[in-house]
C-alpha cells in the first residue's frame, strides 16, 4: 500500500514539476513534494508501520523516487532558466546599428574662465595685450619693485604666504606689471591675469583667489584717462546704463590712487542686499603709477607716465552673476556650474 503511495507521490511531482512554467511556480512545486511539511516527507514518515524486513527495500524504493524528482527538478529549472534569459535578452535588446548623438552634451565653461575671457575680450578692443608671471614671486618684484620696503607698513595690508626669506606666494598680480617695466619698452598696454594667495578666507574671501590688472604706460597719461577706461570697461561688461565713481584711496604703487564703485548691477542703485542697500559695489583699486615705481624699473620719469586697475575675478563674478559665496567657486558642485554650461 505505501508503495503505491510512492509511485503516486512520484508521479504527480515529476508531472507537475514538467508543468511549471517559471522558475518560481517550479520552485513551489519542489516545496510542496520535497519541503519539509511536504507531501514526500509526510510518506517517509509511514516507514515505522513498516516490518523490518519492509523497510530497507521501501527506504531503496524511496531513495529512488526522490532522485527521479530532484533530477526533474534540475532539468526544468535549467530550461526554464534558458527561456527566460532568451526572453530578457529580447526584451532589452539594443539596436547598435542606430545613429548616435548628432553631438555630445557639452560642459560648462568655469564662471572663472567667463570672467576672465570676457574682461581680455574688453580690454582687448582697446590694445591690450595679456602677460603672465610666476606664482611663486621674489620678494622684491612683489613688494619692492611696487615701492613697499621692507619696513613700509602697507606690507600689513596684505597676509602673505613666505616660502623663504626671499619668495613669496604673490599676494597680487601687479609683479607682473614690474616685469614688463624691466624688460619691455613703452608705450605698453598689457593686462596681467592669474591666481594670487593670501592668508585670508571667510565668506568673501578666498586664501587663493584670481586678479586681473591693466597698465597703460604712454606720455601725457592723466587720471582723466584712467576714469575714461574703466568707465567704457564697466558698461561694457555690467551694462551700458551703470555709472561708475572713484573713491580717493591708498596703494603705495599709484599715486594718486582711487578705489573704483559701480552702481549694482543687480538692482540697478536702487538698494538690495548684494549692495548693502547702498546702490554701490566696489569693483577694484586704480590710479597713476607712482613715479618711484617707473624709476626702480628704469622707465624715465617723467618723459612717460602711466596708470593701473586691478579687479578681482571672483568678485566680479559674484557681483555680475549674483554668486552668493565665494566657496561655490571651489566645490565642483554640477548644480553649479551647470548655470553656465554653453
Amino acid at each position: 500500500m505505501l508503495k503505491e503511495k510512492l509511485e503516486e507521490v512520484r508521479g504527480r511531482a515529476v508531472a507537475a514539476i514538467r508543468e511549471a512554467q517559471t522558475s518560481q511556480s517550479l520552485y513551489d512545486v519542489k516545496v510542496q513534494f520535497l519541503g519539509k511539511q511536504g507531501q514526500f516527507s509526510a510518506l517517509m514518515k509511514e516507514m515505522g508501520k513498516l516490518t523490518p524486513e519492509e523497510r530497507p527495500v521501501f527506504g531503496q524504493l524511496a531513495n529512488e523516487a526522490k532522485n527521479t524528482i530532484e533530477q526533474a527538478y534540475l532539468e526544468r529549472e535549467q530550461a526554464l532558466k534558458t527561456a527566460e534569459l532568451g526572453a530578457k535578452l529580447v526584451e532589452e535588446a539594443l539596436d547598435l546599428t542606430l545613429p548616435g548623438p548628432t553631438m555630445p552634451p557639452l560642459g560648462a565653461q568655469h564662471p572663472i574662465a567667463l570672467v576672465i575671457d570676457e574682461i581680455i575680450a574688453i580690454l582687448s578692443r582697446l590694445g591690450y595685450s595679456v602677460r603672465t608671471g610666476p606664482l611663486i614671486e621674489q620678494d622684491r618684484y612683489n613688494f619692492e619693485a611696487l615701492n613697499i620696503p621692507k619696513d613700509h607698513p602697507a606690507r600689513d595690508m596684505q597676509d602673505t604666504f613666505y616660502v623663504d626669506e626671499r619668495h613669496v606666494l604673490r599676494t597680487h598680480t601687479s609683479p607682473i606689471q614690474a616685469h614688463v617695466l624691466e624688460t619691455e619698452r613703452p608705450p605698453l598696454r598689457i593686462i596681467g591675469v592669474g591666481p594670487v594667495f593670501r592668508c585670508d578666507s571667510d565668506v568673501s574671501h578666498s586664501p587663493n583667489f584670481h586678479q586681473i590688472e591693466g597698465m597703460y604706460v604712454d606720455t601725457k597719461v592723466s587720471m582723466a584717462d584712467l576714469k575714461g577706461t574703466i568707465t567704457y570697461f564697466v558698461k561694457e561688461f555690467f551694462g551700458k546704463s551703470l555709472k561708475t565713481r572713484f573713491r580717493p584711496s591708498f596703494f603705495p604703487f599709484t599715486e594718486p590712487s582711487a578705489e573704483v564703485d559701480c552702481q549694482c548691477p543687480l538692482c540697478a542703485g536702487k538698494g538690495c542686499a548684494m549692495c548693502k542697500q547702498s546702490g554701490w559695489v566696489e569693483i577694484g583699486g586704480s590710479g597713476l603709477i607712482n613715479p618711484n615705481v617707473l624709476r626702480h624699473a628704469g622707465v624715465e620719469y617723467p618723459r612717460w607716465q602711466g596708470f593701473a586697475f586691478g579687479f578681482g575675478i571672483e568678485r566680479m563674478g559674484i557681483i555680475k552673476y549674483g554668486i552668493e559665496h565665494i566657496g561655490l567657486y571651489n566645490q565642483n558642485d554640477v548644480r553649479f556650474l551647470r548655470q553656465f554650461s554653453i
